[in-house]
């Protein structure tokens, strides 16, 4: 029984998941803010080249 309980302590695979999926979590949270941010500049875009447009 000790010898399962000192696997279990020693056993790092569900840490390693865990980061793994810490490091998803983030990866993903920046490409959210970055599609927002290049949306939004987009957009800005567009409406500069409209208003260029109708007052021509």
């Amino acid at each position: 029984m000790a010898n399962l309980i000192a696997r279990f302590v020693k056993d790092e695979s569900g840490a390693t998941a865990i980061e793994y999926g810490l490091i998803a979590a983030l990866i993903a949270l920046a490409i959210m803010v970055g599609a927002g941010q290049l949306g939004n500049s987009i957009n800005q875009k567009f409406k500069d080249i409209s208003s260029t447009l109708n007052g021509a």
